[in-house]
């Protein structure tokens, strides 16, 4: 007999006492399961999308399509009962217990499910209370944000013949389960990505957030910090584009619908997941949805000791690649299968490190525990190369905004971490950014330009060494060859247009295309009001169209924001490769007469 494995939402049911109410009066127990099942329970069941795959007597074994369905279906029949039970005498009532569970079954040629996601389900189903309806850690993550739903969390429940606990959630029923109205998705930051984006022609996945399940906020850095490494593991396959964590941790922590999520970021599939991490163990969850049918494409859970976590971060994204039906080539795979560092410790410091380096505040305090972070992940593991990398940037943006009285020596320390960063970690594209920001800072183009390309090799997906690429362009006297780049890191960033925009302008400015880098111009302001230099840059464009009316008027509005603005000592700072681009843009101001 051929059988089919798949992911499914499992619902077990039966009658709670039925040997007790079968003794008393068989006959009538048996008539009244027969009319609840015609009147109640198989048309609820047909009505979510449910299959029943076999009846145990007093109890059935059914399949949805989505846990949601399964969920929605067990509330409407518990209700059902509460309803056909008033009144009844407790030694008449007939009481269901329901466990539902997401999980991998096995189909047997005949439609009969058998497996682990079964066997769960049933054992969900033996320790719920009467009346109530049980769900595992898997099915509740899908119903939490989409049901108005009392839910009591029970914990880590070892199960009969289950080796591993399983955390159980209880649903109090009783009243009339609603689905909650579509909440407004709003992104963390203010500029929200546009709707509606083209789907690209290949897969193509966002990563939302993986929620910390461990009971510590303080465990939130490494929740995100998984999440982060698996998107970065899943850019590196070319064959597949991939949402950066910008873009897809702007809907943490919010309400969310899967498809709309898809929509907004122009993607075919997402992931969602949990961890927790207890001691020396950590447990992850994911999930991977196709966002037109809201079906499962995998799904599953990974408990392994913490010194593992990398391991699992291969796994999940082999299993990802697998699903998306996705051939890696012999690069790609090598690359997925390299080794970031074998000290959970060191990891754990780097993860600290970055989170406060790339947070939304920087500042002089996020500059000394950012570098202190990485100081110890280096002291753990001396051949971890991403936390030189790090170093370097926290002392490329000390150069920049002068945190320290020693900032004039900040690039030159940033060499050095860059150097150590490339001689131990020269396959990881996060290094040959941080090299490719460094040498745009040190004015040395070319080197820029080919550490970008070098992260573009080893990460197609890399949104920010896209821009970093473009921005080289620029500066580098060929501006009309930066916008591809720019505009693939606005689309595999969308939630960081705001940043990108501005030097998209900053292209059509350079290149004399002055119309569409005043329009440019002008979004990134509705983006980002405060800015100076973007308001600079309008006025220049504007005097070169002769509009020196509106030229005034936005360099008023930049002296109301920054009093202290030197456009000269501005755009000094930026390392054109040729001065007569810097001529031009202040020839723009000059024109209407304005400051240069």
């Amino acid at each position: 007999m051929s059988e089919t494995r798949k992911i499914a939402a499992i619902l077990v049911s039966d009658v709670v006492g039925y040997s007790r109410l079968a003794g008393a009066d068989e006959d009538r127990i048996l008539a009244r399961l027969r009319a609840l099942r015609s009147d109640l329970i198989d048309p609820t069941i047909a009505v979510h999308h449910g299959r029943v795959v076999k009846r145990t007597g007093d109890g059935a074994l059914v399949e949805f399509r989505s846990v949601v369905d399964a969920v929605r279906c067990a509330i409407e029949v518990q209700n059902g009962m509460v309803e056909r039970n008033a009144g009844l005498p407790p030694d008449r009532r007939i009481d269901f217990r329901i466990g539902i569970h997401l999980g991998d079954v096995v189909e047997e040629g005949d439609g009969d499910l058998m497996g682990y996601g079964v066997n769960i389900a049933a054992r969900l189903e033996g320790i719920c209370e009467p009346g109530s309806i049980c769900l595992s850690e898997q099915a509740y993550w899908q119903v939490k944000a989409r049901l108005d739903l009392a839910i009591n969390d029970r914990g880590a429940v070892q199960l009969k013949n289950i080796a591993d606990p399983v955390r159980v959630f209880s649903l109090q029923v009783g009243v009339p389960a609603q689905a909650k109205p579509a909440a407004p998705v709003e992104p963390a930051r203010r500029d929200k990505p546009s709707p509606q984006l083209a789907l690209p022609d290949k897969p193509s996945i966002a990563v939302l957030a993986f929620q910390n399940m461990s009971g510590d906020p303080e465990q939130e850095y490494f929740a995100d910090g998984i999440t982060e490494d698996v998107i970065t593991d899943l850019s590196k396959v070319g064959g597949l584009l991939v949402i950066a964590r910008n873009s897809s941790f702007a809907y943490k922590g919010k309400a969310v619908d899967v498809r709309r999520v898809a929509s907004e970021l122009g993607v075919r599939s997402v992931l969602e997941g949990s961890i927790r991490r207890a001691g020396n163990r950590v447990r992850i969850t994911a999930q991977l949805i196709d966002a037109e049918t809201g079906g499962h494409l995998w799904a599953e859970r990974f408990d392994r000791e913490l010194s593992d976590v990398f391991a699992v971060q291969d796994e999940v994204t082999r299993r990802i690649v697998d699903a998306l039906m996705i051939k890696l080539s012999p690069s790609e795979a090598a690359m997925l299968g390299a080794v970031k560092t074998t000290s959970s410790k060191a990891h754990d410091f780097f993860l600290l490190g970055r989170e406060a380096l790339w947070g939304t505040i920087r500042n002089r305090e996020v500059f000394d525990r950012s570098t202190s972070l990485f100081a110890q992940a280096i002291a753990h593991d001396s051949s971890y190369g991403e936390p030189y990398a790090g170093l370097a940037m926290a002392e490329v943006l000390n150069w920049q905004f002068r945190w320290t009285e020693g900032w004039s020596e900040s690039l030159e320390k940033a060499e050095r971490h860059v150097d150590l960063a490339l001689q131990k970690r020269p396959q990881v594209a996060f290094v040959h950014y941080v090299a490719s920001v460094f040498y745009l800072w040190k004015k040395d183009l070319d080197r820029s330009a080919a550490e970008a390309d070098a992260a573009l090799n080893l990460n197609p997906n890399y949104a920010q060494a896209h821009n970093s690429r473009g921005i080289v362009n620029i500066y580098g006297g060929q501006p009309l060859a930066a916008i591809p780049h720019i505009e693939q890191a606005i689309r595999l960033d969308p939630a960081l247009k705001q940043l990108y925009i501005h030097f998209l302008g900053s292209a059509y400015l350079v290149a004399g295309k002055f119309e569409a880098a005043s329009a440019l111009f002008r979004e990134r302001i509705q983006l980002a009001p405060k800015t100076d230099l973007s308001r600079a840059f309008l006025a220049v464009a504007l005097g070169h169209l002769d509009e020196a009316e509106e030229a005034g008027r936005v360099w008023r509005e930049l002296m109301e924001i920054n009093p202290k603005y030197s456009f000269a000592e501005h755009v000094g700072r930026l390392p054109f490769r040729d001065q007569a681009d810097i001529d031009h843009l202040s020839e723009g101001l000059s024109k209407v007469g304005l400051p240069v």
